[in-house]
């Protein structure tokens, strides 16, 4: 039977990679998108799997947008990866960083997963097996330093306490929260020398969050389900 996955900043790389094997499979698909344009790209890109798949259009600051968004999506929902994010401007070490650039990548890659959960959830709370997947980064684990990309893994370490607390928050309503690191991929943020293809990655990624029981919920995973230290 299928199922009924979201999947934000899907217009290209991970994102769209995970909603093109969704839909290759069977699986009901809604993908947001920030604009008009981004959609034109991922409907160029999926050709003949259109049927399968919804678009919804917001940015993830703008949480009125979302709200909006999210009451036009029909439950339940199986499934919510909140993958949209960006790397954001350089330099961004701490005594280097543009202050309100950085408060823009906290809106996006870490309260804006959170705007998401809070509109969806009445849809994932009337679903069987609700999972929600944060897409995390290896950069937001705190042995990790790198000062070059202080304000990424930053807003990446924060992501990973909402996905503690929020896994915490929801445990009594049998929703599964984990956060989720892709591994390094070869988009345009990970860069032609990283070691993984979108297509490695997001097969991972399926096959895990597939996987997911209430057990794992409040961990740290990685795109082939090992768990990561915080």
């Amino acid at each position: 039977m299928s199922e009924h996955w979201v999947v934000s900043g899907a217009s290209r790389g991970i994102g769209l990679e995970l909603v093109r094997q969704l839909a290759a499979r069977g699986e009901r698909v809604t993908a947001s998108l920030r604009d008009e344009a981004a959609r034109d790209v991922l409907l160029a890109s999926l050709a003949a799997q259109h049927a399968r798949i919804e678009t919804k259009l917001f940015d993830m600051r703008d949480g009125e947008a979302i709200l909006s968004a999210a009451k036009t999506v029909a439950g339940p929902i199986d499934v919510l990866i909140a993958n949209a994010g960006v790397f954001g401007p350089k330099p961004q070490t701490p005594l280097q960083m543009d202050f309100e650039a950085a408060l823009d990548v906290f809106s996006i890659n870490t309260l804006g997963p959170l705007r998401l959960v809070r509109a969806l959830l009445p849809q994932l709370a009337g679903a069987a097996n609700p999972r929600i997947v944060l897409v995390s980064s290896e950069l937001g684990a705190s042995a990790d330093v790198r000062p070059s990309s202080a304000v990424y893994a930053a807003s990446k370490i924060a992501l990973n306490k909402f996905a503690q607390c929020l896994a915490e928050e929801l445990k009594p309503k049998g929703i599964v929260v984990i956060a989720l690191s892709p591994g390094w991929v070869r988009t345009d943020m990970g860069g032609p020398n990283a070691t993984l293809s979108v297509q490695e990655s997001g097969s991972g990624i399926l096959a895990t969050i597939d996987a997911l029981t209430i057990a794992e919920s409040g961990s740290f995973i990685d795109y082939q389900g090992e768990r990561l230290a915080w």
